[in-house]
């Protein structure tokens, strides 16, 4: 009997070590990440004047392959539509997926996705010309609304105003360039897609002072990295890369102290995050300082947020929802231990 079940138990971790070298195992023998992005919305994923991607959400890019590879610059991006992007997770084009994409319950069952911790807390609002005499949702009665396709925002959209009984036209764009230039020729009396995306467009209209963003929020947005089902180890650990930024920033480490902190702090919490006590991190299939390497080559979730959203960027967008849950928001990270 003691031979079945140590015949069981060498079985067990046979399994979960081979299971282990999956996703994880293959990033690192590749030497880099593939990372499903957006090139197109400023302030989240888009390509600068030196054709290189930036962005809030390239950030996270980034900080994962800190944390799996050492290298925060090993990330091969692929920029992705929104009817692109699922497929190319599903097909294994691209290891995780953080295009401001919303989790919701289809996409982790139909769709067959893992979502990490949320990184962006949003919601779907709308666009309008500042003379249109557009102040509510009830004002849309009779209008043209612009709307991208194979989107939560269509459905929103769809199910609000017939809740509302407001009837509108929907004008239907298969992505947000086109969307974009046709608002801006006046082809729309109004535009909705997140709010974060409105405030990222409107930078880009041809007379963005015409313009107001309307306070009406018509649904819940949580945005943040995916994964495909099936490799709980990888999910693991992009899911607990994230978790270090939001800690990080809770308990005051840095890009600046970092290195400092890992040396000093007496605190066994963060001794744990920065791997100091190498166990949590290293469980995850991480080098100890895997942590600690994200947030040195990248920062904690203020300085990403701060750096590409915040009161010095040209979006000026409000923390809101994403701050700190001491301070109101909504970011909470379990702890490392």
């Amino acid at each position: 009997m003691r031979k079945f079940v140590l015949l069981i138990a060498a079985v067990a971790l046979f399994g979960s070590t081979v299971f282990a070298q999956g996703m994880l195992g293959d990033i690192q023998s590749r030497g880099a990440l593939r990372c499903g992005v957006n090139e197109r919305l400023p302030g989240f994923g888009s390509v600068n004047d030196q054709g290189e991607f930036e962005g809030f959400d390239i950030d996270f890019c980034k900080a994962i392959a800190a944390a799996v590879l050492g290298d925060a610059t090993a990330v091969e991006y692929r920029p992705l539509s929104s009817q692109e992007r699922f497929t190319a997770v599903q097909s294994g084009e691209v290891d995780v997926l953080i295009r401001n994409t919303t989790w919701t319950s289809s996409r982790d069952s139909e769709v067959g996705l893992n979502f990490a911790p949320v990184t962006f807390y949003d919601g779907q609002g709308f666009m309008t010309r500042g003379d249109a005499g557009i102040t509510s949702l009830e004002d849309m009665d009779g209008r043209n609304i612009c709307v991208q396709s194979g989107t939560t925002t269509e459905l929103n959209l769809a199910d609000v105003m017939s809740a509302l009984g407001i009837e509108y036209t929907p004008v239907i764009f298969e992505n947000a360039d086109q969307l974009s230039s046709a608002y801006d020729d006046g082809q729309c009396d109004a535009w909705t897609t997140d709010k974060s995306g409105l405030a990222s467009r409107l930078i880009t209209l041809r007379n963005p002072d015409e313009h107001i963003i309307l306070d009406a929020t018509i649904s819940k947005e949580p945005l943040g990295p995916s994964v495909l089902h099936g490799d709980d180890a990888w999910f693991d650990a992009v899911k607990w890369i994230v978790h270090g930024l939001i800690s990080a920033e809770e308990f005051g480490i840095s890009s600046e102290n970092v290195d400092q902190v890992a040396e000093e702090s007496q605190n066994p919490d963060v001794q744990r995050l920065l791997g100091v006590e190498p166990g949590p991190v290293e469980q995850l299939g991480l080098s100890a300082d895997g942590i600690r390497q994200a947030i040195a080559q990248v920062g904690n979730y203020a300085e990403i947020y701060n750096r590409n959203l915040g009161p010095d960027t040209q979006f000026d967008i409000p923390r809101g929802l994403n701050a700190q849950y001491y301070e109101g928001g909504l970011l909470y990270s379990p702890p490392f231990r």
